[in-house]
């Protein structure tokens, strides 16, 4: 669902709450991994994965990107 969620156009917020998921999930399964001492094999396709989805959520689009309202001048 996270997946169709992200390649469907609109729905910005929706589309941060599932690049959000995909990462702590992606996370937590690396350092599962890592604190259990198990070989560089099984670390690297969870690495792989959350590397993917930084770079996938970095350089995406404007048109999914969430643009605030407020003006940073008032700080």
């Amino acid at each position: 669902m996270g997946v169709m969620t992200i390649l469907i156009p609109k729905f910005p917020l929706l589309k941060e709450w599932a690049y959000a998921g995909f990462f702590f999930t992606l996370a937590g399964a690396l350092i599962s991994h890592i604190i259990l001492g198990q070989p560089f094999d099984s670390i690297l396709l969870p690495l792989i994965f959350l590397i993917l989805t930084a770079v996938s959520w970095y350089f995406r689009p404007a048109s999914r990107k969430i643009v605030s309202n407020r003006s940073n001048s008032s700080y």
